[in-house]
C-alpha cells in the first residue's frame, strides 16, 4: 500500500510517499479500514518535530483521525463488519491507504456525513464537547471566549457552545477568519491582535465571560484571566502563540478564577468509557445536523506535506483533510 512515512524529526519536508506492506490482519478487538480520508491536525505537525508528549521515533506513519469502509474484522468484533463506513481513531498510521483501528475507538460514519467530514470529525468535536461541558461546566446563557475560533477545534466550540444554549465571542487575526467564525454561529468575531481585553468587557456589559477557550497561551491566556467574570473558568487547550504563560495565582484568588488543563489524549487514557459516550453524543448530534465540520482545505494523500504546510501557516479555516 501507499503510505506516508515521517522518515526524520522535522517540517513537512521530512515527509515522503512510499510503498509499505499492508497491515497485518486485524487482531482481537480490532477492525481494518481501507481508509479514504484522514484529517490534519496541530498535533500532527508536533509530532513531525518530535515535540509533542507522544514522541514516536522515525520512521513512522503519522496520523490519528480517518473514515473510511471496514474490509476486516478481527475475531471477536460483533458491533461492525464488512462494508461499514466508520470513522476511526488511531495512535498512528492514518496517512496511509489502510489501517487498522480498535473497534471500540470507531464510530459509524453519522447519516447524511460525506467521508471527508467524517474524516476530520473525531478530533476537533471530541476536544470541544469535553472541554465545554466537562471541564469547563458550561450552562446556557454564559459568555464564550474562543480563542483560535477559526481553527479546526475553534470551529468545532463555537458550534459546540452554540448548540447548548451558550453566547459566543469569537477571536481570530483576519477579516476572513472572522467572518467564518460569525457564519459558524459566534454572537461577535473580534481581532485580538493589539489586545481584547476592552472590547469583550464591552460586549459583555462590563461583566466578563464565563469561560476562556484558549488554545493559544502566552499573552492570550494572561490576558484572558483579565477577561473573566466571578468564577470563570479558563480552559487550557494549547500553546500556538508560543509557549505557556507563568498564571499568576493572584488573578485565579481575587475572582475565584479555575485555570483547567484540556487534553483529549489524556481523557482517552483515563476514562476510555467517557470518551466513547462523549463520541457516541456527538455522532447523534451530527446525524440531526446540529454539528458540521467546516473544511478549507483539500489535499491528496500524495501532497501530506502541503497540507501540514498550510496548517502550520495558519491558512485553515476549520479543517484541511487529505482524501484518496
Amino acid at each position: 500500500m501507499k503510505a506516508i512515512v515521517c522518515e526524520a524529526f522535522g517540517g513537512p519536508e521530512v515527509l515522503a510517499l512510499r510503498e509499505v506492506p499492508d497491515p497485518p490482519p486485524p487482531g482481537a478487538g480490532e477492525i481494518q479500514v481501507r481508509i479514504e480520508a484522514r484529517g490534519v491536525q496541530y498535533v500532527d505537525v508536533l509530532m513531525l518535530a518530535g515535540k509533542y508528549q507522544f514522541r514516536p521515533e522515525p520512521p513512522f506513519i503519522p496520523g490519528g483521525e480517518a473514515a473510511g469502509t471496514i474490509v476486516a474484522v478481527g475475531p471477536d468484533v460483533t458491533q461492525f463488519r464488512t462494508g461499514d463506513m466508520v470513522m476511526s481513531r488511531h495512535t498512528l498510521g492514518a496517512c496511509a491507504e489502510m489501517g487498522n483501528a480498535k473497534a471500540a475507538l470507531c464510530d459509524m460514519v453519522p447519516v447524511g456525513m460525506n467521508m471527508e467530514a467524517a474524516g476530520v470529525f473525531r478530533g476537533a468535536y471530541g476536544t470541544a464537547y469535553h472541554a465545554l461541558l466537562q471541564r469547563g461546566r458550561l450552562n446556557a446563557g454564559e459568555w464564550v471566549l474562543v480563542h483560535g475560533a477559526a481553527g479546526g477545534i475553534g470551529i468545532a466550540a463555537i458550534q459546540v457552545a452554540k448548540l447548548f444554549g451558550a453566547k459566543v465571542i469569537a477571536t481570530a487575526s483576519t477579516e476572513e477568519k472572522r467572518s467564518a467564525c460569525l457564519e459558524e454561529g459566534a454572537d461577535h468575531a473580534i481581532d485580538y491582535q493589539g489586545g481584547f481585553i476592552d472590547r469583550v468587557k464591552e460586549l459583555t456589559g462590563g461583566r466578563g465571560v464565563d469561560i476562556a477557550y484558549d488554545p493559544i497561551g502566552a499573552q492570550v491566556s494572561d490576558d484572558s484571566l483579565r477577561c473573566l467574570a466571578w468564577c470563570g473558568r479558563l480552559l487550557i487547550l494549547g500553546f500556538l502563540g508560543g509557549g505557556p504563560t507563568n498564571i499568576r495565582s493572584n488573578y485565579l484568588l481575587i475572582k475565584g478564577i479555575d485555570a483547567i488543563g484540556v487534553r483529549i489524549g489524556g481523557l482517552n487514557e483515563a476514562d476510555p468509557e467517557l470518551a466513547i459516550a462523549n463520541m457516541k453524543a456527538l455522532t447523534e448530534f451530527a446525524a440531526l445536523g446540529k454539528l458540521k465540520p467546516r473544511i478549507s482545505h483539500r489535499f491528496p494523500l500524495a501532497r501530506a506535506a502541503d497540507a501540514m504546510r498550510a496548517v502550520i501557516d495558519r491558512k485553515v479555516i476549520g479543517k484541511a483533510v487529505l482524501a484518496g
